[in-house]
């Protein structure tokens, strides 16, 4: 199974996921690949996201989680033990997105939502300060991404699998380049589960 965690003001409708989710369905593995909306608070995003995981052994998941959705894989993987492919991870989000406390609207839709104050706090409730196990991680990272730092996330997985992209951008405008590789990385535990 693949868990899919999209990034901030994003949606199961982002570029990446909806290529990831038409992958799957070219493979006739269209039932191993979910992607929740996940609501602006991280609270109530992982508790999401640990209901969907809750259903599957820890050597049969392999989550993909993009900037701030790579957060979350972290330290989910961390707790559960899951493997975790990130795409452009955010490493410091509750330093990134304090600008962003407010309202605002989400990339995929007019939907209208309130970043709040408190979800600053409860980022950090989830920052994961030193990664173990590293070969639980695939990290792609691209020099040109415009919102993120991505020696920062090079720096944040020290040990694990790592493909730094030269060039592209935040959203991985040529990830399906990468696709093989990386549903190559999600089915080596299963296979070896």
């Amino acid at each position: 199974m693949i868990v899919y965690l999209h990034g901030f003001r994003s949606s199961p409708q982002s570029f990446k996921a909806r290529m990831m989710a038409d992958y799957m369905q070219r493979l006739g593995r269209a039932g191993e690949y979910v992607c929740p909306q996940l609501p602006a608070s991280p609270l109530l995003a992982i508790r999401q996201a640990e209901q969907i995981l809750a259903a599957c052994p820890a050597h049969e998941v392999t989550l993909i989680g993009s900037s701030l959705g790579g957060f979350y894989a972290t330290w989910l993987a961390e707790r559960y033990g899951y493997q975790a492919v990130l795409l452009n991870p955010a490493v410091k989000p509750p330093r990134d997105l304090e600008k962003y406390v407010g309202v605002t609207t989400a990339y995929h839709s007019d939907e209208v939502f309130e970043f709040k104050a408190g979800y600053v706090a409860e980022l950090r409730a989830y920052e994961v300060a030193a990664i173990t196990r590293p070969e639980r991680y695939f990290l792609l990272a691209a020099t040109g991404d415009e919102v993120l730092d991505w020696r920062e996330m090079v720096a944040h997985y020290p040990g694990a699998k790592q493909l730094v992209i030269q060039g592209s951008d935040h959203g991985m405008a040529d990830f399906a380049g990468y696709m093989d590789q990386v549903l190559a990385f999600c089915d080596a535990k299963r296979d070896a589960g």
